[in-house]
């Protein structure tokens, strides 16, 4: 395919008129520069870019040497051997590092537990110190202390509880005293108080007589628990003679031991004797003037023995036979 032939110029003007109107322009004027004095204008040094004598060949020959060099130092660095001491001086490092923080964390924990070891500590050397005094001479029994005698002499008892002394006050063997109390029939019940530092006090509580029972050994003197507490050929003075069917294991005693601890000892002292078949059938005789006073049952015996009590102020004996408080709402007099 032939290509089309160019258009005429316009105006009949040539092709490169163009070209020789864009060279008759004038050139653009430029701003001066500023003068700058010669003999303040310096000049920098040139540094030669090869030394005299060395062609390029010398030059690569050095930069590759100074390249092998450092490759070899850093090969060197980097494969240099780690021994075992060096390894146990990190994990000891790391080892310290660790409990540091520990101990900065937990310091509030570990006070709390000193002062709780050293209350402990203290708590036990305490208790021991203690333990060890107790048991030890310097808490011996020196002095034995008895208290609440009446009946009894209390050095009698004291003599037989001589073998306590020298014992420590925590040591003191308490049915080596019992063994040695059981020999006095009137001490119903006792307790034992140690006082530091050498007393040992025994506080006994007597029997109380209500009678006599007669026998064939004599007349024993017992307690309203039936416990004989001594025996003699004669009655002895100031106690009623008890009459009980069955003896002193039947229910008749037991009603005349209730009876007799419940009145009051202005009254009891003018009994001289008791008598009942039976638990209800219990009968009281009074003084010289063999005043009878039917009592009863054991029942109610507090109250029966207020109310004969203001009967007997009111009416004494010696004018009156018998005193009714069985029913003690409606006693009689007769």
């Amino acid at each position: 395919m032939r290509r089309p032939s160019p258009l005429p110029p316009q105006g009949g003007k040539p092709a490169d008129a163009p070209l020789r109107a864009r060279a008759a322009t004038p050139p653009r004027e430029e701003s001066p520069r500023p003068a700058v004095d010669e003999d303040l204008q310096e000049t920098a040094p040139i540094a030669p870019l090869f030394m005299p004598g060395a062609g390029p060949s010398t030059l690569r020959d050095d930069s590759a040497s100074a390249a092998q060099t450092a490759s070899v130092e850093h090969a060197d660095t980097d494969t240099a051997p780690v021994g075992w001491r060096d390894v146990w001086r990190a994990a000891r490092s790391r080892r310290k590092a660790l409990r540091a923080e520990v101990r900065r964390f937990t310091v509030r924990q570990r006070r709390r537990r000193i002062i709780w070891l050293s209350a402990a500590v203290s708590l036990v050397l305490v208790t021991i110190a203690t333990v060890g005094a107790a048991y030890s001479p310097l808490f011996a029994v020196q002095k034995i202390s008895i208290l609440g005698t009446s009946q009894l002499a209390a050095a009698d008892v004291e003599a037989a509880l001589d073998g306590q002394r020298g014992t420590p006050l925590a040591a003191i063997d308490a049915s080596s005293i019992k063994a040695a109390l059981v020999a006095f029939p009137l001490v119903e019940s006792y307790t034992l108080e140690a006082r530091p530092p050498h007393e040992l006090v025994v506080r006994i509580v007597e029997r109380t007589p209500i009678g006599v029972l007669s026998g064939a050994a004599g007349y024993t003197l017992v307690d309203a628990a039936g416990v004989a507490l001594s025996t003699s050929p004669t009655p002895p003075a100031g106690y009623p003679l008890l009459d009980a069917a069955g003896g002193e294991d039947g229910v008749a005693f037991a009603a005349i031991g209730r009876t007799m601890r419940a009145l009051p000892a202005d009254l009891r002292a003018q009994v001289t004797k008791v008598e009942a078949k039976t638990a209800d059938d219990v009968t009281l005789t009074l003084g010289g003037t063999n005043t009878r006073v039917v009592w009863g049952s054991a029942e109610e015996s507090a109250l029966k023995a207020l109310v004969l009590q203001k009967l007997t102020a009111t009416r004494p004996p010696d004018g009156v036979a018998v005193y009714d408080v069985s029913s003690p709402e409606v006693p009689v007099i007769r």
